[in-house]
């Protein structure tokens, strides 16, 4: 499990490098206009991006499940029609962002001075859509096929490409010219351009079970049962993405109501906390994906000893990860803030009391790893939901009159330890072992008069069957009549 969760967890965290870099650039040497316009454009495209997670999700299950079973030519299909709906989708959303990229952007309320750099960047973003979507399907497929080092190699070497052209685009060098903020949208266009074909060369090349080629087009057409499955599954996934956002953009506003300090202590406690959830993803999508090779191989007892596992190591990662930053927080929080200001205690003192919350919001990803895989996905949205727009917004607004701004942070680990509860609850006695994430296909009894019926002449005797209590003079006595089509005499009983 951790070999598995690794690589998925740096690959985050290289993304997450890559973004800060890239505004770094932006925000540098070209201003705060530019960093703002990059922003605004950066919340689209990460709305796309999430808005298809569950759907991978759900071909990541199927995929997972196929493999567990041995049935590599269901997960080909799966394959086939995920590819094709994927990239499909992304083509029509690179169109339409291209016109639709101005209308968008005005009514997000985008500053004008920053308008028509957003307008700039955010066309060409449009255009690495079907990059985007294609790489982070294919990855998907390959995790749930049981493989998550060839994503990862390819992630990092799309992320290097990315930094490397950034400034090479921006400033321009010899022929190339130099694009603005328009150049750091192309360096993503073509690193993940060249990342996802050297990705697909490698799979050609290996010949890997997931590989398309010409002679399995056919493949590529659509199979209803496998969309409807894609689609039924992967948007209640893809929901549990939107309700975290929105409880953040909630947060954040009741954060707002009490000044630049507190707020700017919450956003440098933001900072830290993006780096302390990795581990619990990572070890959650690993969860997912071996629970569903499990669920395929009908192997419950590796299903729950996977949610233990899981469990333990979630714990051991996010606590190593915790106590140093709680520890040290004076060294972590400086790299965001300056020392001695008010902010800076204010994010020291929340980070004490919040940062907790992720050791329980760990064990609900790992809990909902595991019951998705089975396609049991309506409860963990359910889950999620009541812990954040039942508990969380409710307790941070409501407890403010009582003790302050303390019950903004103490909201988190209230809401955390009740969806855990609510997972393990739901684990232990909820019906999500019966789930199926695709009606099982039916089994057509062909009628009597079209059977096929072999004759005696067709079918191959079987060996005489030695006899028990027989000599060894009786037994080859009788091999030799068989043989020979002498009936058998009868034997008295003994």
């Amino acid at each position: 499990m951790i070999g598995f969760a690794l690589p998925i967890m740096a690959g985050n965290a290289a993304q997450s490098l890559n973004g800060s870099i890239n505004s770094i650039w932006v925000g540098r040497h070209l201003g705060e206009a530019a960093l703002t316009a990059t922003a605004n454009a950066n919340n689209i495209m990460f709305f796309l991006i999430g808005s298809i997670f569950g759907i991978g999700m759900a071909a990541t299950i199927l995929i997972g499940q196929a493999i567990g079973a041995k049935d590599t030519a269901r997960a080909r299909r799966v394959m086939g029609t995920s590819a094709t709906f994927f990239i499909g989708l992304s083509a029509l959303i690179a169109a339409a962002g291209w016109f639709m990229a101005d209308p968008v952007l005005r009514a997000m309320g985008t500053p004008a001075a920053a308008l028509p750099l957003a307008e700039d960047y955010l066309r060409v973003i449009f255009l690495s859509m079907p990059f985007l979507y294609a790489f982070a399907f294919i990855s998907a497929a390959l995790r749930g096929a049981g493989d998550s080092r060839t994503p990862f190699r390819f992630l990092l070497m799309a992320v290097v490409l990315d930094i490397a052209f950034n400034p090479l685009l921006i400033f321009g060098w010899g022929p190339i010219p130099a694009l603005g903020i328009a150049g750091s949208a192309a360096s993503t266009f073509f690193a993940q351009g060249l990342g996802l074909t050297a990705m697909l060369l490698y799979l050609r090349r290996k010949r890997h079970v997931l590989w398309l080629g010409r002679q399995d087009a056919h493949l590529l057409k659509i199979d209803p049962t496998v969309l409807r499955a894609l689609i039924v599954k992967g948007v209640p996934m893809g929901l549990q993405m939107v309700l975290i956002s929105l409880a953040m953009i909630a947060m954040i506003s009741l954060v707002n109501a009490h000044g630049t300090g507190t707020a700017a202590g919450y956003g440098a406690a933001l900072q830290l906390w993006t780096y302390v959830q990795m581990p619990a993803m990572a070890i959650g999508a690993a969860c997912s994906s071996i629970a569903a090779q499990s669920v395929g191989a009908g192997r419950w007892d590796r299903v729950d000893a996977t949610a233990r596992t899981g469990t333990g190591f979630n714990f051991l990662m996010t606590g190593a990860l915790i106590v140093p930053l709680i520890l040290f927080d004076r060294y972590t929080l400086a790299l965001f803030l300056p020392e001695g200001s008010a902010s800076f205690e204010i994010a020291r003192h929340l980070n004490h009391i919040a940062i907790w919350s992720f050791l329980f919001f760990g064990v609900t990803f790992v809990i909902s790893g595991v019951v998705r895989a089975t396609g049991a996905v309506v409860p963990p949205l359910l889950i999620l939901g009541f812990a954040l727009w039942g508990i969380r917004v409710p307790f941070a607004t409501l407890l403010q009159p009582v003790i302050g701004t303390d019950a903004l942070w103490w909201s988190f680990p209230a809401s955390a330890l009740c969806s855990m509860l609510m997972s393990m609850a739901y684990y232990r006695w909820g019906g999500w072992r019966r789930s199926r994430m695709m009606a099982a296909p039916e089994r057509v009894v062909a009628p009597i008069s079209t059977r096929t019926i072999a004759t005696p002449a067709e079918i191959a005797a079987p060996p005489p069957a030695p006899v028990a209590d027989a000599s060894p003079e009786e037994s080859d006595e009788i091999v030799a009549m068989a043989d020979a089509g002498t009936d058998l005499p009868e034997r008295p009983a003994r």
